[in-house]
């Protein structure tokens, strides 16, 4: 299966709720490193771990498919 077609793919219900949580994670680290005021340096870590985390899970969130059947296999 390519990447377009599992993009285009119906995703199950527990993964638009994961990766909702993904991109909510993302936002509230972007939130964090763009913040215009000096924070503490554990935070701005924080903030960056947040974002990967956030944008790694909504990314492989985003890929999964109900269907299980590859459509590229023949027989």
């Amino acid at each position: 299966m390519k990447i377009i077609d599992r993009l285009q793919s119906p995703t199950p219900k527990l993964f638009q709720w994961l990766r909702n949580i993904g991109l909510v994670l993302a936002a509230v680290g972007g939130v964090l490193l763009a913040s215009p005021v000096a924070l503490p340096e554990w935070l701005n870590d924080l903030g960056g771990y947040l974002t990967v985390a956030g944008g790694v899970l909504g990314a492989v969130s985003q890929l999964t498919v109900v269907d299980g059947v590859n459509k590229d296999d023949t027989g």
